[in-house]
């Protein structure tokens, strides 16, 4: 803190809304409207709003704001935001975040549109060992989905069910 004389300390490290989001729950112990605070009636823009938020938690040590605002980034995970929400859970050690990211982005058809996005080249920049991390979680994946494929058509051909059980086929 400056002198007493000082009426105006600068706070250069985040944008106004986001200062004001951080002031609402100091004062309240609740989330800001995210769409009241961004002006915008968007997904993209609220989910933008609790990254910066989250990011602002972890700065200044507000763990129950920068929980909230995982969980809030978990409910709300989506291709056009996933890689950079990943990238973030990366930096602020968000585990159940990163856990909820990579899990959206295996799916063949999700990894394929979250590739085309600007965050995912955020993401190749800012941390390369989670695309290690996401290659790895993808192979299992697949293996697990091939593994459930190939059991499932073992027990349609051998008269089972997925449980190794002996059933009648019906006529």
């Amino acid at each position: 803190m400056k002198d007493q004389n000082t009426q105006c300390i600068k706070v250069e490290d985040m944008e106004a809304p986001v200062f004001k989001a951080l002031l609402h729950f100091i004062y309240w112990d609740s989330l800001p409207d995210m769409q009241e605070l961004t002006g915008l009636n968007s997904k993209w823009a609220s989910t933008l709003m609790c990254q910066h938020l989250l990011a602002a938690a972890d700065r200044y040590g507000l763990e129950r704001l920068r929980l909230m605002c995982e969980e809030s980034l978990c409910e709300d995970v989506a291709i056009n935001t996933v890689a950079t929400t990943l990238a973030l859970a990366e930096q602020h050690h968000c585990f159940q975040l990163k856990a909820v990211c990579l899990k959206f982005i295996a799916t063949s058809e999700n990894l394929r549109a979250v590739m085309q996005t600007d965050g995912f080249e955020y993401l190749k920049e800012s941390c390369p060992s989670v695309l290690t991390e996401l290659l790895e979680y993808v192979a299992r994946f697949t293996e697990h989905s091939d593994f459930m494929c190939k059991h499932r058509n073992e027990a349609i051909l051998d008269g089972s069910d997925m449980n190794g059980r002996r059933v009648k086929q019906r006529l």
